[in-house]
C-alpha cells in the first residue's frame, strides 16, 4: 500500500509513471489483455491471494494476531536491511578479489521520492516475481518434468533464478550499464534472497530487500 501510494501520488496515474521494473513486468500481460480493466484483475488477484494466505494462517494461530511478532519482523527486517550490502558485498569481492563496482547513474537521474518509491517496490515486486514465482515454477517443473529431488531441484532454481533476477536489473531505458562487478553483486544478493526466503518466509525477505534498497538510495543521495 505505501509503494502504490507513493507511485500514485508521484505520477498521478495508476499505470503511467516510473515503477519498479518488476511491478511492471507483472502487470504488463494484464494490461496488455485488458487494459484498466485487467490492471483491476491484477490488484484483485494479488489482494486476493494476499488475504487467502492471511485467512489460512490465522486459522493454523487460531485466529490470533501478536503484535510483537510483526515487531519482531520489522526488527529482523532493518537489521538485514543494514547489514546485507555488507554480506553480499564481502562475499562478491572474495569471489572477485576486488570490492565490486555498483552502476547506479541511472537510478541516481531521477529524484529522491523517485528513488524511494522504486526501491520501496522492489522489496515487494521482485520478490513476489523471482522468489515466490520463478524459483518456485523451477523447482516445480525440475521435480515434474526431470524427476529431480527436493535439494536438486531447489538447487537448480535458487541459482537459475539469481542469474535471472541479476540480468533483471541491465533491461529497460532504466536498466544499469553491464559490469561483471555489479552483476556478480545482484547474483550473489540473489542467492541470499533465496536462501532467505526459504529459510525466514516472503515477509522478513521483502521487507529486508524494500530497506537495503531505501538505505542504499539515502545513503548515495547524501554523498
Amino acid at each position: 500500500m505505501l509503494y502504490e501510494l507513493a507511485a500514485f501520488a508521484l505520477a498521478g496515474d495508476t499505470v503511467s509513471g516510473v515503477r519498479n521494473g518488476a511491478d511492471v513486468l507483472l502487470k504488463s500481460l494484464f494490461l496488455t489483455l485488458g487494459g484498466r480493466q485487467g490492471l483491476l484483475l491484477f490488484n484483485t488477484l494479488l489482494l486476493g491471494g494476499l488475504l487467502a494466505f492471511v485467512w489460512r494462517d490465522m486459522r493454523k494461530s487460531g485466529g490470533t494476531l501478536v503484535p510483537g511478532v510483526f515487531a519482531g519482523m520489522m526488527a529482523e527486517s532493518i537489521a538485514g536491511g543494514l547489514v546485507f550490502g555488507v554480506v553480499a558485498g564481502s562475499i562478491t569481492a572474495i569471489l572477485l578479489g576486488g570490492v565490486p563496482h555498483l552502476a547506479l547513474a541511472q537510478m541516481s537521474a531521477l529524484s529522491l521520492p523517485t528513488q524511494l518509491t522504486i526501491s520501496l517496490g522492489a522489496g515487494i515486486y521482485e520478490e513476489l516475481l523471482f522468489r515466490v514465482l520463478l524459483v518456485g515454477a523451477l523447482v516445480w517443473l525440475s521435480r515434474r518434468l526431470f524427476g529431480w529431488k527436493p535439494l536438486a531441484a531447489g538447487l537448480f532454481a535458487t541459482v537459475a533464478g539469481a542469474f535471472l533476477f541479476s540480468a533483471f536489473h541491465y533491461v529497460g531505458p532504466y536498466g544499469d550499464p553491464l559490469e561483471l562487478g555489479s552483476f556478480m553483486f545482484r547474483f550473489v544478493a540473489g542467492l541470499l534472497f533465496s536462501g532467505m526466503y526459504l529459510l525466514r518466509g516472503l515477509g522478513i525477505t521483502a521487507w529486508t530487500h524494500a530497506l537495503y534498497d531505501v538505505f542504499l538510495t539515502v545513503v548515495m543521495a547524501g554523498r
